[in-house]
């Protein structure tokens, strides 16, 4: 268990429950656009463990483009994961870095990943946590398995048969025992130019007794990922929130970010409470971001566009990150 454990930390995609009996959860967040933006999935395996040691696995999927979500629980023990690579099964269900396969009562079918652009990774910073992943008392660890790539393969949803061929994916995943108290997130690689892809995260992080507001961005642009995250010295400029937009805005020293995400009808989802998937959090999977990348150095504007298909989440008391 151990090792499985210290080598999960280097490898986000593997799974990091290994000797957990209480109060821990781990999911995995498929996100599944079709080449036309028709069709609009997000699929999430994972496991929960409630403070009395009560297990529960599920599957839970988002249809963005009609506004639903289904739960589907299964035992615990239909949860395997497999040691030092992310190979998970949930009974007839299988799920890894490259593919998906699934095997529910409303949804069937196997899909292809290709190309994938993972976050980048080193000794000191193993993923988007950067040197947070070495701290064993975080409320919640996060993980970017790929910012972008592309799908192929068909799914058959409420017996209609959805092409996903070409079509744009995306994976990330979360882990420990409680979402943040208040947070906002979304991504979307749905812009004018294919393999461009940006994602954004603001959160209220427990610490010793107090808090702080973390931030976490990533622009993936021309095959290269410009980050701006807490720890990179990537200050927060500014942060509001109303019913209609979010509006972030953070520079380091090399570059600046200008995000403008409108706000669209979410869907109700569950969501881990210490350990347990009790909590309810509502996403949209037609928001769009409007981004501004800009090199402060030559002042050249790197990106300039509209994202569309985004997901987005106004989560929990969000007014204690207004700056």
């Amino acid at each position: 268990m151990f090792r499985e454990r210290i080598h999960s930390l280097w490898n986000p995609e593997c799974y990091h429950g290994w000797g957990k009996n209480k109060k821990f959860f781990e999911g995995w967040y498929y996100k599944i656009i079709s080449e036309n933006q028709e069709h609009k999935l997000a699929i999430i395996p994972g496991i929960a463990m409630d403070k009395k040691g009560n297990k529960q696995a599920f599957i839970q999927v988002l249809d963005g483009k009609n506004l639903e979500a289904s739960y589907h629980k299964f035992l615990a023990d239909d949860f395997k994961p497999t040691p030092r690579k992310h190979n998970l099964s949930i009974k007839k269900n299988r799920f890894t870095e490259n593919s998906i396969e699934i095997d529910l009562p409303n949804l069937k079918g196997k899909l292809q990943f290709k190309q994938r652009n993972p976050w980048s990774s080193s000794i000191l910073s193993p993923n988007i946590m950067g040197p947070f992943s070495f701290v064993p008392f975080m409320e919640c660890y996060h993980g970017i398995l790929s910012m972008d790539h592309e799908i192929e393969g068909t799914l058959e949803y409420k017996n209609k048969k959805l092409s996903f061929d070409n079509g744009r994916g995306y994976t990330e995943k979360d882990w420990g025992h409680s979402f943040p108290e208040g947070y906002v997130w979304m991504q979307s690689n749905h812009f004018s130019k294919p393999g461009v892809s940006i994602k954004a995260s603001i959160a209220k992080i427990p610490w010793l007794g107090s808090s702080f507001i973390g931030h976490i961005a990533g622009v993936l642009i021309d095959g290269k990922l410009i980050e701006f995250t807490t720890y990179n010295g990537t200050k927060l400029k500014k942060c509001s929130i109303s019913s209609k937009e979010v509006c972030l805005e953070m520079e380091n020293k090399k570059h600046s970010l200008y995000i403008l995400a409108k706000r669209k009808e979410a869907t109700s989802l569950a969501a881990p409470i210490a350990g347990f998937m009790d909590a309810r959090i509502e996403e949209s999977m037609n928001a769009q971001i409007e981004v501004k990348l800009t090199n402060k150095k030559s002042n050249i504007v790197l990106l300039e566009d509209t994202g569309f298909s985004a997901g987005l989440e106004v989560a929990g008391n969000f007014k204690v990150l207004l700056k």
